[in-house]
C-alpha cells in the first residue's frame, strides 16, 4: 500500500447489518455483496474484491471457510476479518467454522487483522422475539455480553485504517448478565408478559457457554447497552 494515496477499501457483505456500519465509517469504501453481483460461493463478480484493504463481513453458517478462501485469493494488502469471542471454546458448528477461517487466514501469509466480538444486541432480540411467541418463554441458562453492531463496525473501520495487527484485542459489550436478566429487559421494553423458563441443556456446548466461553471479561469496549439498543429499535 502506498501511504501517500487513499487506500482502496472493499467491504464484503457491505449491505448487511454489520457491513453497512463499516461502509458508513469508511468514506469511499466499496460495498460488495450478492446484490451487487459478487457471490463469494459461486465465484461470480470476484474482480470487485481487488483492493488494498478488504474488510470481510460477509458470513455463512455452512461455508465460512470457503468464503474466506475466496477472499484470500484476491491477495489484499490487508484483510480485516470479524470473528466471534469463544470460537475456540464453544463447539457450535458455526463457531468451529469461524475458528477454521481464522486459522486459514493466519496460515495464508496475507497481512491481516482478526477481531473477535461477543454476540450482538440484535442476536439477543431475535432470540427473544422467537421465544416470546410462546406463553412460557424459554431462556438459555447462561450469561451474555452483547455488543452493539454499530460500535463493532466502527472498530472494524478503525482497524482497516491501521497496519495489520494479527489478532486484535477482543471486543465485548458493556455488561455481562444472565440471559434471564436480558429477557426481563426485553419484556419490559416490548410490553410483553411471559413466564421465563431458564433452560439447562446437556452437552459440551451448554457447558462451554455456562463456563463463560462466550465472554471476554475486562474487554468491555462497547458502551451501548441492550436497553439503549431496544429503545432505539422500538421507538
Amino acid at each position: 500500500m502506498n501511504p501517500e494515496k487513499e487506500c482502496d477499501t472493499v467491504v464484503t457483505g457491505g449491505s448487511g447489518s454489520l457491513g453497512r456500519h463499516v461502509v458508513a465509517a469508511l468514506p469511499g469504501a466499496r460495498s460488495v455483496s450478492r446484490s451487487s453481483g459478487t457471490d463469494l460461493l459461486r465465484g461470480t463478480g470476484l474482480g470487485a474484491l481487488r483492493a488494498d484493504v478488504v474488510v470481510h463481513c460477509a458470513t455463512s453458517f455452512r461455508h465460512e471457510v470457503r468464503m474466506a478462501r475466496t477472499v484470500l485469493a484476491s491477495k489484499p494488502a490487508h484483510l480485516v476479518y470479524i470473528s466471534i469471542v469463544g470460537c475456540h471454546e464453544v463447539p457450535l458448528p458455526y463457531y468451529r467454522q469461524k475458528l477454521a477461517a481464522e486459522r486459514l487466514i493466519i496460515d495464508s501469509g496475507v497481512p491481516h487483522t482478526i477481531l473477535r466480538a461477543t454476540q450482538f444486541h440484535s442476536l439477543l432480540r431475535r432470540m427473544f422475539d422467537s421465544a416470546s411467541k410462546l406463553p412460557w418463554m424459554p431462556v438459555p441458562g447462561f450469561r451474555f455480553q452483547p455488543v452493539d453492531e454499530a460500535e463493532v463496525g466502527l472498530e472494524l473501520a478503525a482497524l482497516a485504517q491501521a497496519p495489520p495487527a494479527g489478532k486484535a484485542p477482543e471486543m465485548g459489550g458493556p455488561e455481562i448478565r444472565e440471559a434471564v436478566d436480558f429477557a426481563r429487559t426485553y419484556l419490559a421494553a416490548t410490553g410483553k408478559q411471559r413466564t421465563l423458563v431458564p433452560l439447562k441443556v446437556p452437552g459440551a456446548t451448554y457447558r462451554a457457554y455456562r463456563a463463560g466461553g462466550n465472554l471476554t471479561p475486562g474487554r468491555a469496549v462497547g458502551v451501548r447497552k441492550f436497553e439503549d439498543y431496544l429503545s432505539d429499535q422500538l421507538s
